[in-house]
């Protein structure tokens, strides 16, 4: 497998894509739920380094990068990571309108082979917009670990699609991988996906509006069938994206919207109304993937996540969770502002001495005063402080935090303040930046764009800057220090 590096955009809209696409054989799209090793298998296979997180969204814009295998080249699109792309968060939104109008040549969801039922759900509904479809089951050696065993050709069968398993960290497996994209996009291999069927009354209304879009506006089968969905689940935003990409009049349509109407009014007298419709939907959904997990996992431990569970009900419990999170970030500022006073001090020493060193060196040169005095006592005295007082408590707490990160306890803290956040009309995701903020209050208010809620979200970039983040009370430290000199 070749690879070969490219550039990543950072706010890539799908106008940008199309231009990328003129210099690639193919563009693959790369989706899948968060924490599943999305990033990571495109770092492999691009030669690229996106940063990963534990918590959900951390990817939030398009990234490209290129892979040329068997002398074709690839174009992939790592689109952020999404649990859903009913629409209800920016990542989701995003990941939703890359799918349904990116147009790639093959899109593969990654899933986790260590909760697959739970993944699945993406899955199917990917399957309800495009045919070209690659499952790629992640993280399999976690899997083995957990003695869980599935059976790929069997959940293929089952899927009506490719499977390939792959171990994301160990680019052999991902050979497989590139050779099923190859043979989808060549059309050696067609996917042919099992949708779900849902309920009686949802899929003979689902039929009413299928026939009307098809004869009317000439769409395909599963084009008009997706739509239906959407036009009965009546989510503006989607229907909007669905206007301006495919300029098409469906809101001011008045046979689409007496339709619509109709449909809504013989739903409810079935109990099912615009609230609860996507509760039906997602239900089947997750009975279809409970079922299909049945057929295709093995369990030698049944209860495998049992110590998981017994973590997270200490971790998140009334009694404990609030103390043991308060006292993790209690050692956590207690190492760095501590800790951070022996490196500080120890850099305060070195460039001391080099400052002699150079105030020698001024006068061996006989430069002027005013001119050592600028340079050394000005730039270079101001610039050694900032830096002996500020790295030192970053590079002890920013890898603590990464810690904290990667043991999945973020969203833990996030869970446990929910309830206090949501009395101040937050949301308990703001605890994370929150946390971030005492490292940097940029990076604080760079996280908020974890959080769905656009109202959630400025509340939170305009009150974590009154976070005490480490730049301030340094400075505040070096203010202190230049009044004892002085």
């Amino acid at each position: 497998m070749g690879l070969t590096k490219s550039s990543t955009g950072s706010h890539l809209l799908l106008d940008d894509l199309e231009s990328l696409k003129d210099n690639s054989d193919y563009v693959i799209a790369l989706a899948g739920n968060p924490n599943v090793g999305k990033s990571t298998i495109f770092n492999s296979l691009t030669g690229m380094h996106q940063h990963t997180g534990n918590w959900p969204g951390k990817t939030v814009s398009n990234a490209t990068g290129n892979c040329i295998y068997e002398d074709t080249n690839f174009l992939f699109v790592d689109i952020p990571g999404t649990y859903s792309i009913m629409s209800n968060s920016e990542e989701e939104e995003i990941a939703r309108d890359y799918i349904c109008f990116g147009h790639p040549d093959c899109t593969i969801i990654i899933v986790d082979g260590t909760c697959l039922e739970r993944n699945l759900n993406l899955v199917f509904q990917t399957m309800e917009i495009t045919n070209n479809l690659v499952v790629c089951v992640n993280l399999l050696d976690e899997a083995k670990k957990k003695k869980i065993h599935i059976d790929l050709d069997k959940l293929s069968e089952e899927l009506g699609v490719p499977v390939v398993g792959t171990i994301a960290r160990k680019k052999k497996t991902l050979d497989l991988l590139m050779d099923t994209i190859k043979k989808v996009c060549t059309h050696e291999c067609k996917p042919n996906p099992k949708k779900i069927s849902y309920s009686k009354i949802i899929e003979d209304n689902i039929s009413k509006l299928q026939n009307v879009l098809e004869n009317d506006f000439l769409l395909s089968s599963d084009l008009s069938r997706w739509i239906s969905l959407k036009l009965i689940d009546d989510e503006k935003k989607i229907l909007h994206s669905i206007e301006q990409n495919l300029a098409i009049n469906l809101l001011e349509n008045n046979t689409i919207q007496n339709l619509k109407n109709a449909i809504h009014s013989e739903l409810k007298k079935n109990g099912i109304s615009k609230n609860n419709f996507k509760d039906h939907i997602v239900s089947d959904i997750m009975h279809k993937s409970e079922e299909i997990c049945k057929k295709v996992c093995l369990f030698e431990d049944e209860d495998y996540s049992s110590r998981d569970r017994k973590i997270d009900k200490i971790l998140t419990s009334k009694k404990f969770g609030i103390p043991i999170m308060l006292l993790f970030l209690g050692i956590i500022f207690w190492l760095t502002i501590i800790g951070a006073n022996y490196p500080s001090q120890a850099l305060f020493s070195i460039f001391a001495w080099l400052q002699e060193k150079l105030i020698l060196g001024a006068k061996f040169l006989h430069l002027p005063e005013w001119l050592s005095s600028m340079l050394i006592s000005g730039v270079y005295q101001t610039l050694t402080w900032i830096v002996s007082v500020m790295l030192p408590p970053m590079a002890i707490f920013f890898p603590l935090f990464t810690i904290l990160e990667d043991l999945g306890y973020l969203p833990r803290i996030a869970f446990n303040m929910d309830g206090f956040f949501k009395k101040c009309c937050c949301t308990g995701k703001q605890m994370i930046t929150m946390c971030m903020g005492f490292g940097c209050n940029a990076a604080g208010v760079v996280g908020c764009r974890i959080i769905d809620s656009p109202r959630e979200r400025l509340i939170a970039i305009l009150t974590n800057n009154f976070v005490p983040c480490n730049r301030k009370i340094s400075f505040f430290n070096c203010y202190c220090y230049n009044l004892y000199c002085w």
